[in-house]
């Protein structure tokens, strides 16, 4: 049959096949309801008259749907249309397990760990929840492109409460992973999940199956009988431990394995980090127990049928002898027919007389009784008018309930035939009494306390209208139109499900619920928001990309990035590209060019003052006497200034020399400038001697740094 572009529900339409099982064919299909993808398990046609089968592949979704974990795969939905069973789920990308084994060979060590604790973290979870998986294999493990593994195909799992299940004599599961209870139809429980999760590892870090035959029962007998070749003789690179937990998990004896999920995935996470470490522990299997046939629950079946089929024991009691009545009239038969024509006579002329005397006979009549009030004026109750019929020998009388605000409960409204007096009737008269049920209010709230209706399995998903009409016909068959399910309906917009589609009810689908529980119901209104084409922005200014994308009602978000290839200013990229169709309100990130803002910073330096430069001062002249003698001066020589002292100047912007002189201390105006971006450290060096350290921020303006 060929499936591709069927609707299912009205909701899932088929694209395309992607899978091929024992039991199912696999399917991607898109949900129009909440707009993704899904997978859709279909089952075979050769199986959907089998309710073996049929039930079976329900337990799937019913045991699967129940869990939760990143490592399971996930289940949406369950049902059935025209004669196709089938099951919606999550929609992995990625690969089997058993086809990674197949492309790559021997995996690492390490992945392979990694594989097999996300494998049992899944089954811990599982087991925990009373349900047994029963065939993991590689070919249910499905690694997505990040390297998460998903459990799946739950159509042989069964939720258990006594931790055992059995397959009623068939086999189910693939022999090369079975458990060897599994391979001899007796009990399995969580330990043989770990046996096959011990085979999957096997499988990855060898490349081969421990036990491999030509026939399924060759393989099974193996199973059963034969201890496996240790995984590190095929492979060196297995560490110790690793080797270990393999081994452990596979033991024949169930009590020797890991007894739990939990053990198994301390273990295994252990060995990631003392890989060598001899911390496995396998328990020696017990020798005392003599060899015993323990019969499968096939078995036990087989013999019940049996035991159904066998014939009858015959019953040889004596026959109970005949009483003497019927042993006389068996000798003397003309006797019995002349007894029988005189029966037949009496009761003909008894019927006659007891017509005539019917007929010659006046019945006595009765005075109609008044049943609404007594003789006092009171109001009388249906007990008391029950009562005076009865006294007064009428039987033949009808109740009828109806509503009333002015008379009490239970109390007589009216009656037929009404009260009159001197107005007489026989007692085979037949009345009817009305009697109150309180008012209108108080009744319809108790009738809808006291009725219950069971609400439709399913509820969210579907279109309110078919919704409305499923609760309305909960109340169809009920005789008082008062009574139906009272609901209100609220509508919100919601971004992925479409308009009139129901997204929330208050109760679960399936529950029993009075008709006076109001079941509220939550509709989705579609997308608040209008599709909108992006435009490109690319190399306009901030401004004018904002007003274009915030002109059609989206948001913008902006950041900046400094591009020297670009101008400044400008948007050099966006976040959704340009002709995409987006909803009003949605984000577009843009990236704006932000060159780094320039500025001059001058430099003046008054050495005199930064050196605290005092000039020294001149020397007195000397004193000169004149020579009375010849009445001629001396000559006198002044004396000299002293000299200035030099030191070098250099001026340092960051790691630039902006100035670099040798300058007298007396000097008072030197000037450097500098133009650049950004924080940067002024230093001025007097003779190598840092006398001056300051960091200016070049981003704000046009500075004069004075240094004094």
């Amino acid at each position: 049959m060929n499936l591709i572009g069927k609707m299912l529900d009205n909701r899932y339409e088929i694209l395309e096949k992607i899978g091929n099982g024992g039991m199912a064919t696999v399917y991607k299909a898109k949900c129009h309801v909440l707009n993704r993808f899904v997978a859709i398990k279909i089952l075979k046609d050769e199986f959907t008259t089998d309710t073996d089968f049929i039930k079976r592949f329900n337990s799937e979704a019913q045991a699967a749907a129940s869990l939760t974990h990143p490592n399971i795969v996930s289940i949406y939905d369950v049902g059935n249309e025209d004669n196709l069973y089938y099951i919606v789920m999550e929609l992995i990308q990625g690969k089997t397990l058993k086809e990674i084994i197949v492309e790559d060979g021997i995996l690492s060590w390490k992945w392979s760990v990694n594989i097999g604790i996300q494998i049992a973290s899944a089954l811990e979870v599982a087991h925990k929840n009373n349900i047994i998986h029963r065939d993991i294999k590689p070919h249910n493990i499905i690694i997505t492109e990040d390297g998460i593994a998903k459990v799946t195909d739950f159509g042989i799992a069964k939720a258990v409460s006594n931790s055992t299940i059995t397959a009623f004599g068939t086999t189910i599961g693939s022999v090369h992973y079975f458990s060897p209870e599994h391979a001899k139809g007796g009990f399995t429980d969580a330990k043989s999940d770990l046996y096959s999760l011990g085979i999957v590892l096997y499988e990855m870090l060898t490349a081969r199956v421990p036990f491999d035959a030509d026939t399924p029962v060759s393989v099974a007998l193996k199973q059963v009988q034969e201890e496996p070749v240790e995984p590190i003789e095929y492979n060196e690179e297995i560490p110790k431990s690793v080797n270990m937990i393999i081994l452990k998990a596979m033991q024949k004896d169930p009590n020797c394995r890991y007894q739990n999920a939990t053990q198994m995935l301390e273990d295994l996470t252990r060995s990631l980090k003392e890989p060598n470490e001899n911390f496995v522990v396998i328990q020696a299997a017990s020798s005392n127990s003599p060899t015993q046939k323990i019969p499968t629950i096939y078995d036990m079946e087989l013999e019940k049928n049996s035991e159904r089929k066998a014939k009858k024991v015959e019953n040889n009691e004596p026959e109970k002898p005949k009483g003497k009545v019927r042993a006389f009239f068996a000798k003397h038969k003309f006797l019995k027919i002349v007894v029988i024509i005189l029966i037949a006579i009496a009761l003909f002329f008894g019927a006659m007389f007891g017509t005539l005397a019917l007929f010659s006979g006046k019945p006595q009549e009765i005075q109609i009784p008044n049943l609404v009030t007594d003789e006092s004026g009171n109001a009388m109750t249906l007990e008391a008018a029950k009562a005076l019929l009865e006294e007064l020998g009428f039987t033949n009388y009808e109740i009828k309930y109806e509503n009333s605000d002015e008379v009490e409960k239970d109390y007589v409204i009216n009656q037929k035939p009404a009260y009159q007096e001197n107005y007489k009737v026989t007692a085979e008269e037949e009345f009817v009494l009305t009697v109150s049920q309180g008012s209108l209010d108080e009744a319809l709230a108790e009738k809808l306390k006291n009725t219950k209706v069971k609400l439709p399995k399913k509820m969210i998903g579907k279109k309110k209208e078919d919704l409305i009409k499923e609760l309305e016909a909960l109340t169809e068959d009920l005789d008082d139109e008062d009574l139906v399910v009272k609901y209100e309906i609220k509508e919100e917009f919601n971004e992925e499900v479409e308009a009139g589609i129901v997204t929330e009810v208050d109760q679960e689908g399936g529950t029993e619920i009075t008709l006076d529980t109001v079941v509220n119901i939550t509709v989705s209104k579609g997308s608040q928001f209008k599709d909108v084409t992006v435009p490109s922005v690319i190399n306009k200014s901030e401004a004018e990309a904002r007003s274009a994308l915030e002109g059609l009602g989206l948001k913008v978000e902006v950041t900046y990035e400094e591009n020297a290839n670009k101008s400044d200013g400008i948007v050099i990229s966006q976040s959704v590209n340009a002709n995409k169709t987006v909803k009003e309100g949605s984000n577009i990130s843009l990236v704006v060019n932000k060159q780094p803002k320039k500025s001059k910073v001058t430099v003046n330096v008054n050495l005199k003052s930064l050196m605290n430069y005092t000039e020294p001062e001149t020397p007195s002249a000397p004193t000169v006497t004149a020579n009375t003698t010849n009445e001629t001066a001396n000559t006198v020589t002044p004396p000299a200034k002293p000299e200035v002292k030099s030191s070098k100047v250099v001026i340092k912007i960051g790691d630039d020399t902006i100035y670099s002189e040798t300058k007298k201390l007396t000097t008072t105006d030197i000037t450097a400038s500098y133009t650049s971006s950004g924080v940067k450290d002024v230093k001025v060096y007097v003779d190598d001697v840092v006398k001056f350290n300051k960091s200016v921020d070049f981003s704000g303006g046009d500075q004069l740094v004075t240094v004094e």
